[in-house]
């Protein structure tokens, strides 16, 4: 039968069982992911000094939760995610709402909401929701009305608004990933290439009017990506130290476990944002490298899902994601190096938290939902519920 043949059989007999769904689930896929968690969780019991507490316990049971959402996400109907894309984007927004209101002050920042037995930080599920948003609005858009600036205000807002939000919290870092993400999706539908360049333009003109409205602390990790022996022992302390982690493993690393930065405790937050460094120390270049050639792998296969799916809100959603999964790869490594300021965005699957797995894990299990349904047929215009 071919593809557009007898449209209206082909959706109806779409409907896949669960053994069919798990034949077309992609384990190769998975296969790596969990390999860079487990990577993850080595590190984590190394920065413990060889403990499996504090960190390296947390973060399987955590990874155990996040794989079974995965599995169930990905086992789902891709038009269940469509329907309800708004409604998801609208809970995530109403919780950064709370957070503004009454949420935790962590680290200087108030970016969690305490609902007793976890914490949950919103802006991490904004990152898939404004996603989802984006792909349901582009998906019955033709290529005249991506082009209409009047057509282009709901998505912008759509970005602006909880990107307001989250940097009234502050985190610059979530904020700008969630604006790199929406300008991807954005030439992934068509807008012209001049007006990215005009807003590039008008964003180098604005950069001395939005550094006055900087907290001082973001001033000062700008100031110091500039120049970080000007404080060494103050507000360069973390990227100095991180340099000099990295630079000690040379080509081969000093081995598993043999770690002396980060074992005698010279960089703070190594569990965290820093973690690439431990790699760095005890797997040297060699094993960095290892880790990234997973990670472009992942973001690859990402990419290849996206281009093999039939209907355009799969495309854009898998291609989405997987540019989100990207940004965080892209702007930690760069940030550990000194080659982008510190901005707190961790090393996707390997930074010991819980939301980000958590939020990480539902993507991959929404793209292997993409995979799995990538010849189901969405009209352009017609009913999701067809």
């Amino acid at each position: 039968m071919s593809f557009f043949k007898d449209r209206n059989c082909y959706l109806k007999d779409y409907n896949l069982s669960i053994k069919e769904k798990l034949l077309r689930f992609n384990f190769s896929y998975l296969f790596l992911i969990c390999l860079v968690v487990f990577i993850g969780i080595a590190l984590l019991y190394s920065a413990g000094n060889g403990s499996w507490y504090p960190w390296a316990n947390k973060q399987f049971f955590r990874f155990l939760l996040s794989l079974c959402v995965l599995i169930a996400v990905s086992l789902t109907n891709l038009r269940f995610w469509m329907k309800y894309a708004y409604l998801i984007y609208g809970a995530s927004l109403i919780l950064l709402l709370a957070v503004t209101l009454f949420g935790t002050v962590g680290m200087g920042a108030q970016r969690w909401l305490n609902f007793g037995i976890i914490q949950v930080q919103p802006s991490e599920v904004m990152k898939i929701a404004m996603v989802l948003a984006l792909a349901r609005y582009f998906h019955g858009a033709s290529l005249e009305e991506v082009r209409s600036i009047k057509y282009m205000i709901p998505p912008a807002l759509i970005v602006l608004v909880p990107v307001a939000l989250i940097l009234e919290q502050p985190d610059l870092g979530t904020a700008l990933m969630l604006v790199f993400a929406g300008f991807g999706l954005f030439f992934l539908v068509g807008v012209q290439i001049w007006k990215f360049i005009l807003i590039g333009i008008l964003g180098l003109i604005s950069i001395p009017i939005l550094f006055h409205f900087l907290h001082d602390y973001q001033k000062q990790r700008v100031l110091t990506f500039l120049n970080p022996e000007s404080d060494p022992m103050g507000a360069g302390y973390h990227i100095l130290q991180s340099k000099i982690t990295l630079g000690s493993g040379g080509f081969f690393g000093k081995g598993f476990l043999q770690g002396t930065q980060s074992h005698l405790n010279f960089l703070p937050e190594k569990q965290t944002d820093f973690i690439f460094t431990v790699l760095g120390e005890e797997f040297g270049l060699l094993g960095s490298l290892f880790l990234f050639l997973i990670y472009m792998i992942i973001i690859g296969y990402g990419f290849v899902i996206a281009a093999r799916c039939s209907n355009f809100f799969g495309k854009l959603l898998a291609m989405g994601l997987t540019i989100n999964f990207a940004l965080y790869v892209f702007i930690n490594t760069g940030m550990v190096m000194g080659l982008l300021p510190v901005v707190g965005v961790p090393l996707p699957l390997v930074s010991y938290g819980g939301t980000a797995m958590l939020t990480l894990f539902f993507a991959f299990g929404l793209i292997q939902c993409v995979n799995i349904n990538q010849e189901m047929v969405i009209g352009r215009r017609g009913s999701i519920d067809e």
